[in-house]
């Protein structure tokens, strides 16, 4: 398999195992046992799916592991198109990976809270079950802060896949729009809380087509050999 392919199929798998693992952490495992509002319900069921609670946690980790690498393994098969564009692009990537990596202790305090009989004896049993409700409303907003930086670096990724040659000229644009989606998205959740999330699923549409489309062509190895004056050749097999 030639060098470009090679990139192009391990950016595609690490992209497919991100979107599982964080779309399993954040629309299973926390829609399942958060229930917005109601502190003892939610700190019950954390107790009661402990298991449950902690492999989501692993699975975002891994997940937000596997956008850095994605990130690395497309600035080898993009970077030659513009050398600043790939670097912003890992760079953006690189702040969003920090940023869902420090939010995800407030996954594990609640954890910790909800599980550890010493919170309620020190906090009384409301306290305790308020502490973990904040806690998952804190990692809820951390979430929506580091939006800002995995929706950015959708721009400069567009921005390559439209200039490369290398993909269709028209998933680099949704890519880029996909960009801004993220950005309209966490500002309606910030400022009307109740409309940005009824309307959530509609303004991340392109976002998510784009980066299904990007996985599929990535993992069809269906990347083109660029052929502009010193693109990327590809390496014998």
């Amino acid at each position: 398999m030639s060098s470009p392919k090679r990139a192009a199929r391990v950016a595609g798998v690490l992209y497919l195992l991100l979107a599982v693992l964080n779309g399993a952490a954040e629309m299973y495992v926390r829609a399942t046992i958060v229930q917005p509002g109601d502190a003892a319900a939610t700190a019950d069921n954390v107790v009661a799916h402990a298991t449950l609670f902690r492999l989501g946690f692993v699975g975002d980790l891994v997940g937000i592991a596997c956008l850095l690498f994605v990130a690395m393994a497309l600035h080898r098969l993009l970077g030659h198109v513009d050398k600043n564009a790939a670097a912003a692009m890992v760079v953006f990537v690189t702040v969003a990976v920090a940023l869902m990596c420090a939010n995800l202790l407030n996954h594990f305090a609640a954890l910790m809270v909800a599980t550890d009989g010493s919170f309620a004896t020190a906090f009384g049993p409301d306290g305790s079950d308020a502490l973990v409700l904040m806690f998952l409303d804190l990692h809820h907003n951390g979430y929506l802060i580091a939006q800002v930086f995995f929706g950015l670096w959708l721009l400069p990724l567009g921005h390559l896949v439209r200039a490369s040659g290398q993909f269709p000229r028209s998933l680099g644009v949704l890519l880029a729009v996909g960009c801004f989606s993220y950005l309209v998205d966490l500002l309606a959740k910030f400022l009307l809380p109740d409309l940005g999330a009824a309307a959530s699923p509609f303004v991340l549409a392109p976002a998510v087509v784009a980066e299904l489309w990007m996985i599929g062509c990535l993992l069809r190895n269906s990347v083109k050999e660029d052929t502009r004056p010193g693109g990327l050749v590809p390496a014998a097999a």
